[in-house]
């Protein structure tokens, strides 16, 4: 993935730079510097509309041929037991709601408030890092091509 993100506006390269901060800080499993940038993330509206993009755009990389629900359980327990290793907030609840959201089969029911946009700031990059470590790519090729896939979205809508 070569698109990049530098060109965009100042609000989207904030997120950009937030979510590749954060990311680098879970894949070196630094709580100082992901808590820091995870709050950054948690404030940058659309931070998770983006995050949610790269995390489609990673697992229909890695699971070319679709995910089934043990594909699902696979990368979820994975990212999990790896993020509580050193991060012990890790709710495995959110990282699912994080998956499905962007599977776009993310449906609360009436009883299920879903998580608040600070929660899912919280674990997207932990999410993102996990699935990056199965590529072995740098995270901004892949908002870069997020980014460019969300305006292509919005322009045709």
């Amino acid at each position: 993935m070569s698109v990049t993100w530098r060109h965009l506006p100042t609000p989207a390269r904030e997120i950009a730079a937030a979510a590749t901060e954060a990311v680098e800080a879970a894949r070196a499993r630094d709580t100082g510097a992901y808590d820091l940038s995870t709050a950054r993330l948690a404030t940058a509206e659309r931070s998770g509309l983006v995050l949610g993009s790269v995390v489609r755009l990673l697992l229909e990389e890695i699971h070319p041929d679709g995910l089934d629900s043990d594909d699902v359980r696979k990368v979820l327990e994975h990212c999990v037991r790896a993020a509580a290793q050193w991060w012990p907030d890790v709710d495995p609840h959110v990282v699912l709601v994080l998956l499905a959201g962007a599977l776009g089969v993310y449906d609360p029911g009436e009883d299920d408030a879903p998580p608040d946009a600070v929660a899912l700031a919280r674990h997207a990059p932990l999410l993102v890092a996990d699935l990056l470590s199965v590529t072995g790519r740098p995270v901004e090729g892949y908002l870069g091509a997020a980014f460019a896939e969300i305006e292509r979205t919005e322009r045709h809508d």
